[in-house]
């Protein structure tokens, strides 16, 4: 089970999305065989922490098997403790989309299931590959069925969006292919831990190595978004469906700066780590300053995600071992929380017929559960004690603090601040005060369905801040030996632990 494990949790989505591509479009149809494919998928991404050893350093469930011949790729997949939750996240999120989607998606069902499942599979390859072109290859995948259902299945201007998304993502893309190209052209090798070994070894010039480090960090910087690269974050967000926008930011980019940026290249990043904690600081404020003043529930949370975003590359580029540890839990955190609020402000859209942050007022009384699981994530997302905000806020901070600059820990604690102000005021503005014309006409509180999503979510939020070791000792499995052999003079924070072997730490199981 061990050896075939990642390639079911591949196949699984990818499967249901040709299933549902086949079926009659016919009521819920499409909607219950997505949903029972997703569960299925979320069940078999559950074997991994079941079965992963916390002793053990580098890649498990190991799967390296000759593909193409010339150029020599590799069906190269495997999980350390960088992508193990994030594996195990998107599984989550599966079923999250399509409950939020039960009532929103009215047309054209089985379209956009088959493209949501095929959206799936390749946010798996993206965090599972160990084979550059086979990752190049789901990460362009992961852009294709966005673009589609945001131009299919947007608010207002979705064709506008879409056309935004897909030139500031894909266009990214190119310098990347030349980069992992160039560096095929030079070792003959798209293994990660081959690459990884070589150029640890000074075996590629240096001067070349900063140009190919630079279009890796450009293609994964846009895709965050990177302050000042975010122009497509807002109108997505805006014109997205609510199941893909919840999966759209953040993860994918983060993610692939730490495994193939400063994974890869730690030198080059190093000597660029400056520039991108300067831009993360900025980004922290200016997104948060910009979501205190959005009238749109969903550019405001574009921006907020933005400030938040921004925080976990500041934990990245700060090269400790906590704010890296910081930074892959934040990330968990943040897409927690985000698909709760897509789910939660979806649900008043739906309601109220407006994203309009003004024509709202006073709905406490009228849906209180809505309130009460809008509050308690709200609560997360500012960092409270107890939630799961608080501890990535807290060690990305913390590790700011010792290992950067006090400076810099200051005005990213201001943005941190201002991030509860603008959730606050938003929760004061909806669920409090006076009733608005809207609210006062009523509207039916949380179904069984949407609840049966947001408890979970809600739950998970309350044990994740009360018990952060149980994710914590896995996520330290993967950076604690690349962190130490790559930059140990800058270990302010973290204990000192096994370097990895020389063979790239793969570990069969």
């Amino acid at each position: 089970m061990d050896s075939s494990i990642l390639t079911l949790i591949l196949l699984a989505p990818l499967a249901g999305a040709i299933l549902v591509a086949l079926l009659p479009d016919r009521g819920k149809l499409s909607a219950w065989v997505t949903l029972l494919t997703t569960l299925v998928s979320f069940g078999l991404t559950l074997h991994l922490p079941a079965h992963f050893n916390l002793q053990q350093s580098g890649f498990q469930f190991v799967v390296n098997k000759p593909w193409i011949e010339s150029p020599a790729i590799f069906y190269h997949v495997g999980v350390d403790g960088l992508s193990l939750w994030l594996t195990v996240l998107v599984g989550l999120l599966g079923p999250v989309g399509v409950l939020a989607s039960w009532n929103s998606i009215t047309r054209r069902q089985k379209v956009f299931y088959s493209l949501f499942l095929l959206q799936q599979t390749a946010m798996y390859g993206v965090f599972i590959s160990l084979d550059l072109m086979v990752y190049y290859g789901f990460w362009e995948l992961s852009l294709v069925p966005m673009a589609i259902l945001i131009a299919m299945y947007g608010r207002k201007e979705g064709s506008k969006a879409a056309t935004k998304f897909f030139l500031f993502t894909f266009i990214p893309s190119a310098p990347l292919l030349v980069a992992i190209l160039w560096l095929y052209a030079r070792t003959g090798t798209f293994n990660f831990s081959e690459l990884r070994i070589l150029i640890g070894a000074g075996a590629l010039p240096a001067g070349a190595l900063f140009w190919v480090a630079l279009a890796f960090l450009f293609a994964f910087a846009v895709k965050v978004p990177v302050f000042p690269l975010h122009g497509w974050l807002a109108d997505t967000f805006g014109e997205a469906p609510v199941a893909m926008a919840m999966v759209v930011a953040g993860k994918l980019g983060i993610y692939s700066m730490l495994r193939f940026h400063v994974g890869l290249f730690p030198i080059q990043s190093k000597a660029i780590a400056p520039l991108l904690i300067t831009l993360a600081v900025i980004g922290i404020l200016y997104g948060a300053c910009l979501a205190l003043v959005q009238r749109d529930f969903w550019r405001f949370l574009a921006f907020a995600a933005l400030s938040h975003l921004s925080l976990i590359t500041l934990g990245v580029y700060g090269f400790t071992f906590v704010g890296w540890s910081g930074a892959t839990y934040q990330i968990l955190n943040n897409e927690l929380i985000d698909a709760a609020l897509f789910v939660l402000l979806g649900a008043l859209e739906i309601r109220y017929a407006t994203s309009q942050i003004a024509a709202y007022g006073g709905l406490a009384n009228r849906v209180p559960r809505l309130a009460t699981i809008f509050v308690i994530v709200s609560l997360a997302m500012i960092g409270l004690p107890m939630l799961n905000g608080f501890v990535g806020e807290f060690l990305i901070l913390s590790s700011t603090f010792a290992g950067v600059s006090h400076r810099w820990a200051a005005v990213a604690t201001l943005g941190v601040i201002l991030s509860a102000a603008y959730m606050l005021w938003l929760v004061q503005r909806v669920f409090y005060g006076q009733e608005s014309k809207i609210t006062s006409a009523g509207a039916l509180d949380l179904r069984l369905g949407e609840q049966l999503v947001l408890w979970p979510l809600a739950v998970l939020m309350l044990v994740m801040g009360v018990s952060p070791n149980f994710w914590l000792h896995a996520i330290e499995v993967a950076p604690r030996p690349i962190m130490l052999q790559q930059t140990p003079s800058i270990d302010m924070l973290g204990q000192p632990d096994v370097i990895p072997g020389t063979s790239g730490g793969e570990v069969q199981r």
